[in-house]
């Protein structure tokens, strides 16, 4: 907050209230914040050298530093509808799938201070893309209801999907074997943003784990994805909806739904040519943005 100069700046929650960056704060005890203030400086550490030092970062660490972020963020939502209810005299409606994941976003973040061993898959997806960001950028986003998290500053671009048990890198893996090991212009990144994001969206699995607690360690193993129902765990991607989250994300550079969906077959595409091979960061003459 103080490199980017956040502290004072204001933050809007769901409920449309403001607060500053530093007034979100989330409640723990002594021992969990001397447990955060390590992770904060050795994710620190790492986001100051760059890209080849977050890309090497163990990647339950990212996660348990991104997951504490989120659920922060959650903590001060909850709180401030909680107040917007009391004040109106209704009791608080919240979501039992939201509850659910939280729930389960909260087992997950005790690794922190309890031995946690995560058996088969690991419960996210992470990306980590080297950007070729303008100096001082600063992009965070994420989405409460489907647990997605992007940041794009220094050297690189960071996704997170916190809780769909790998389904989102399998999905996009083929984008992501394409990019690998290429530089992406800002644009390019929020593209593969804007992909994520959708496909969390469609998303439409509600995880659940086995939790195996014993005196040395908790042994957390997610559950299959698949059910009886044999139903594809992603809903249909469509194309015109995938256009509007493209075109917010690229706001900076002013596409609009009709350029990007001008043809429906081929929605535009700074990421993939017309024959589905990766664009070269350096043919795209647009600015880089913020």
């Amino acid at each position: 907050m103080r490199k980017f100069d956040l502290e004072d700046k204001p933050f809007k929650l769901l409920d449309e209230s403001l607060r500053t960056y530093k007034q979100l704060q989330l409640p723990c005890s002594a021992a969990v914040a001397e447990r955060i203030a390590e992770l904060d400086n050795a994710v620190a550490d790492a986001f100051n050298k760059g890209y080849e030092a977050v890309n090497e970062m163990d990647r339950m660490v990212l996660f348990r530093w991104v997951a504490k972020i989120v659920y922060g963020v959650v903590f001060n939502e909850i709180q401030a509808g909680m107040r917007q209810q009391a004040l109106s005299g209704e009791a608080m409606n919240f979501s039992q799938v939201l509850a659910h994941k939280f729930v389960n976003l909260h087992l997950m973040l005790q690794s922190l201070i309890v031995p946690i061993q995560f058996d088969g898959s690991l419960p996210f997806t992470i990306v980590v893309v080297p950007v070729d960001n303008p100096e001082n950028t600063f992009n965070y986003r994420d989405e409460i209801n489907t647990l997605i998290y992007s940041l794009r500053m220094n050297d690189f671009g960071l996704i997170v999907c916190l809780q769909d048990n790998g389904a989102n890198g399998i999905y996009h893996k083929a984008v992501i074997d394409l990019i690998n090991g290429l530089q992406l212009h800002p644009i390019q990144f929020e593209e593969l943003c804007a992909r994520f994001f959708y496909s969390a969206y469609l998303f439409n699995r509600l995880p659940e784990y086995t939790v195996l607690p014993t005196a040395e360690m908790v042994y957390v193993e997610p559950m299959s994805l698949m059910d009886m129902s044999m139903k594809p765990i992603f809903d249909d991607w469509q194309v015109k909806t995938y256009g509007q989250v493209l075109e917010n994300f690229w706001k900076p550079w002013g596409h609009t739904l009709f350029e990007i969906i001008k043809d429906p077959e081929n929605p535009m595409s700074f990421l993939l040519d017309t024959e589905g091979k990766p664009l070269s960061s350096d043919v795209i003459t647009l600015p880089r943005g913020n």
